[in-house]
C-alpha cells in the first residue's frame, strides 16, 4: 500500500500527488485510470464511454483503411476481451451506433461497422479526445511535443512484452536449444 504525502511549493501549489516509491506498474494503472475517466467526462455529452470510444474509434480507423473487422478482429486490435467487445457493439448497436450482421464466409463471425450516425457521432468523439489527450500531455510539449514521441516509444515498448516473457523464453530455448549457451559457456 503507498502512502500519498502531497507536496506544495512555496506558493500553496500541489507539486505533486504521486506516492513516494511508486513502482512503474502503479504508476501506468493510475495514469489509465485518470485518463479513462477524462476520457469518460469528455465524451459523455456525446453518450460514449471511454470504452466505447475505443471500439468506435478503432472502428472509424479501420474502415477509413477498407477494413470491415468481425468482432474478434477489433477485440485483438482494442486488447479488449471479446466478451466485452461484443457487449459493447450489442449496446452500441442498440443505440444506433453500429451494425452488426453475420459473416456469410463464416456464420458464427459478427462483422461491425458504423453507422451513419456512428460516424458522425465518432468524427466528434475522436475531435473531443484529440483536444483532450492534447491537454493532458501539455507537461510533456502537447500531442506533437518530443518528450511525447519518446513517451509513445517506451509505452509501445512495453506493449510488446508478452504477457508472460519467461514462458516464452523457455519456449524459444526448448524449441531451438543449439542457440543457448552450454553450461560451459555460461560458467
Amino acid at each position: 500500500m503507498y502512502c500519498f504525502s502531497h507536496e506544495f511549493d512555496q506558493v500553496g501549489e500541489l507539486v505533486s500527488s504521486v506516492p513516494e516509491n511508486a513502482t512503474p506498474g502503479f504508476l501506468v494503472w493510475r495514469l489509465s485510470m485518470k485518463w479513462r475517466v477524462a476520457v469518460d467526462r469528455a465524451l459523455a455529452p456525446l453518450g460514449l464511454t471511454h470504452a466505447q470510444y475505443s471500439l468506435v474509434a478503432s472502428l472509424y480507423g479501420m474502415h477509413r483503411a477498407g477494413h470491415r473487422p468481425s468482432q474478434r478482429a477489433l477485440a485483438d486490435h482494442t486488447g479488449l476481451e471479446p466478451l466485452y467487445v461484443s457487449k459493447l457493439a450489442r449496446a452500441l448497436e442498440a443505440a444506433g451506433t453500429v451494425d452488426r450482421t453475420r459473416d456469410p464466409a463464416d456464420p458464427r463471425a459478427v462483422r461491425l461497422s458504423l453507422t451513419k450516425d456512428g460516424r458522425e457521432v465518432t468524427r466528434r468523439a475522436i475531435g473531443v479526445v484529440h483536444d483532450l489527450l492534447d491537454q493532458l500531455l501539455e507537461p510533456l510539449g502537447g500531442l506533437d511535443g518530443e518528450r511525447t514521441k519518446a513517451f509513445s516509444r517506451e509505452l509501445a515498448t512495453l506493449l510488446d512484452v508478452p504477457l508472460d516473457p519467461r514462458s516464452e523464453k523457455a519456449q524459444r530455448k526448448n524449441e531451438h536449444p543449439e542457440n543457448e549457451p552450454s553450461e560451459k559457456e555460461q560458467s
